[in-house]
């Protein structure tokens, strides 16, 4: 699997990281799967390198889904 690397900055917790690379919050287990050397906690310590996998076509929010509030 594919990844893409992000550094944490203080403060930043999982949700927004899943938020701002898949659209979606709730991504958060495509996170953890493949960052199982962190430990989840609900808030990180910036400078830690987090795996953000690259998600197949059919796992991504597409437009159409997202509600027009949020689009």
């Amino acid at each position: 699997m594919e990844y893409i690397e992000h550094i944490t900055k203080d403060g930043e917790r999982w949700d927004q990281i899943a938020h701002m690379y898949y659209g979606d919050s709730t991504k958060i287990s495509a996170l953890s799967e493949a960052n199982e050397h962190l430990r989840l906690q609900p808030v990180l310590v910036g400078g830690l390198p987090v795996r953000v996998p690259i998600l197949e076509e059919e796992d991504r929010l597409l437009p159409q889904d997202v509600p027009p509030w949020k689009r």
